[in-house]
């Protein structure tokens, strides 16, 4: 369920006219609510209530690389979540929207020292440590620093999650985590090293989940490793058990399962495992909860269906692009009448198309239309290709909207650049 609805013929978000804020803001420019992103919240929350572990309650750490903006991180702290990392720009950004350190856990194949560092001064959770070559440099760096890294190995399960192959994560062939069979002699082995307090095991096998089958074989394999692990001595007291929960983007596909099944399995699988639980929830957090909202440019007759050229474009959205993604897309003031149309934007690649023999709402030049589902993985993969501005981005609560990222002056791309002293500057 989202908060983009129509009212007197316009699509609006929440109670705000989509077409006030592109009169204002311009286009592209992605928009969220946040009565969606709160409800979503208490859905996930209620979700985990059958969830026994320690008298800790579950923690439930925002994966801040779904939407980084710093308005949609403060609006996540205000209701207490934290935040899962990948690198230390994402770090500081939690810390900037007020995720309190002792919140945050540090995820990532390539952590650096230098982001080590800052995960170690900064106070965080945990390091969800990925090898053991890292476990080693991060032993280092604690050692240097007089602190103790509290960390726990991402385990590798080896299933495949059903899941596109650019977003899997937990085969034996990706790059992620170690190796379900080298787990006992990792755990051997940080144990003996300085600076590290081993206290946890991490999994996650993919975005985008729509089956829960194979996180109950990855969650099952984990229980099985963690009751090792403690007989083998070590004093395993959290479970990182990921994130990935699907949301739906293409109506004629089946229904991801809903966080209250999720949370239902989660609490038979480890009903035994006496400890702390961290969940990494993200586009199921915010993917409903935004739209790309864009301007037609101009339409034009293809050999079989008309091209709809909009103003937004793969550098924009790179989900269509990258992943071959479904977003509905939907006119804001639709006129009843209906067109098959492909989608495309202005960029000089054929990969720059949203949709391909889409039946739609009819458009003509100049009409809005919103890329439904863009709250997750939208604007925080966006890129400057063919020179184009980052795009802009407004978050509305009720009848209130500011815009919380500035659409990036064209000249802000040229300044950027130097030249070096050998070409005149002209």
């Amino acid at each position: 369920m989202d908060h983009f609805n129509m009212k007197d013929g316009v699509l609006h978000a929440e109670d705000v006219s989509l077409a006030v804020i592109a009169a204002e803001v311009g286009t592209p420019v992605y928009v969220y609510s946040t009565a969606t992103i709160l409800r979503h919240v208490a859905v996930f929350r209620d979700a985990l209530a059958a969830v026994q572990s320690t008298p800790d309650a579950p923690l439930i750490a925002f994966a801040v690389k779904a939407n980084p903006n710093r308005a949609v991180l403060a609006t996540l702290a205000e209701r207490g979540l934290g935040a899962d990392v990948v690198s230390g720009g994402e770090l500081m950004r939690a810390r900037a929207a007020g995720i309190p350190a002792d919140k945050i856990v540090f995820s990532g194949v390539g952590k650096t020292a230098e982001e080590m560092r800052l995960g170690l001064t900064e106070g965080i959770f945990q390091f969800n440590v990925e090898s053991e070559p890292e476990a080693e440099m991060l032993s280092q760096v604690a050692v240097t620093l007089g602190l103790k890294a509290p960390i726990a190995f991402r385990i590798n399960p080896n299933v495949a999650a059903g899941t596109h192959a650019k977003i899997a994560t937990g085969g034996a062939e990706d790059k992620f985590g170690v190796a379900f069979d080298r787990a006992i002699a990792a755990y051997r082995r940080a144990a003996e090293l300085p600076g590290l307090d081993v206290r946890g095991v991490a999994v996650h096998i993919g975005s985008q989940l729509t089956d829960l089958g194979p996180s109950r074989a990855a969650f099952e394999k984990i229980g099985a490793l963690i009751a090792q692990l403690r007989a083998a001595g070590h004093a395993i007291v959290t479970a990182d058990l990921g994130g990935g929960l699907g949301v739906p983007y293409d109506p004629a596909q089946p229904i991801p399962p809903s966080p209250a099944a999720y949370g239902a399995m989660v609490a038979e699988v480890t009903r035994d495992w006496n400890l702390r639980l961290l969940f990494e929830p993200g586009r199921v957090i915010v993917g409903n909860a935004g739209i790309l909202l864009s301007r037609v440019i101009r339409l034009k007759q293809g050999v079989a269906n008309p091209f709809v050229i909009v103003d937004a474009a793969m550098n924009d959205l790179m989900r269509p692009s990258l992943y071959d993604a479904w977003h509905d897309i939907r006119a804001i003031a639709p006129s009843g009448a209906a067109m098959t149309a492909d989608i495309v934007g202005p960029i000089c690649e054929s990969g720059d198309s949203f949709a391909r023999k889409r039946s739609m709402d009819a458009v003509a030049p100049g009409d809005l239309v919103a890329f439904m589902t863009a709250g997750a993985y939208g604007a925080t993969m966006a890129n400057t290709y063919n020179s184009r501005a980052l795009t802009p981005e407004v978050l509305v609560r009720g009848d209130q909207w500011a815009v919380v990222r500035e659409r990036q002056p064209l000249e802000a791309l040229i300044t950027a650049d130097r030249l070096p002293p050998w070409i005149n500057d002209r």
